[in-house]
This record gives C-alpha cells, sequence and structure tokens, in this order.
C-alpha cells in the first residue's frame, strides 16, 4: 500500500514492468487528487482543533 502511494506522488519510480493504458493513468490521477484532498482536509481539523 505504501509503496503504492509513493507512486502516486512521484516519491518512487515506477515499475518499468506496469501496464500502461489510458484507465489506469486517469485512475491513478483521480487517486492522487483524492489523497491530496484528504491531506488537506486532515490539516484543515487538525488546525480547528488547535486555534479552538
Amino acid at each position: 500500500m505504501w509503496n503504492q502511494i509513493l507512486t502516486y506522488f512521484y516519491l518512487r519510480k515506477r515499475d518499468p514492468n506496469a501496464p500502461r493504458n489510458a484507465n489506469i493513468y486517469l485512475m491513478h490521477g483521480m487517486n492522487r487528487i483524492s489523497l491530496i484532498v484528504f491531506l488537506i482536509g486532515i490539516i484543515v481539523m487538525i488546525v480547528r482543533l488547535i486555534r479552538h
């Protein structure tokens, strides 16, 4: 799981043997956006808890 997350954020090189097509490319893009939005939400919640 962590290897896949690191690959989404370009912190690790892709597997050269992994299949490449438009569907997989779009799926990884949506997953990347979802993870970024989730992390932003967690940061906002932590900031609100600290300020309250």
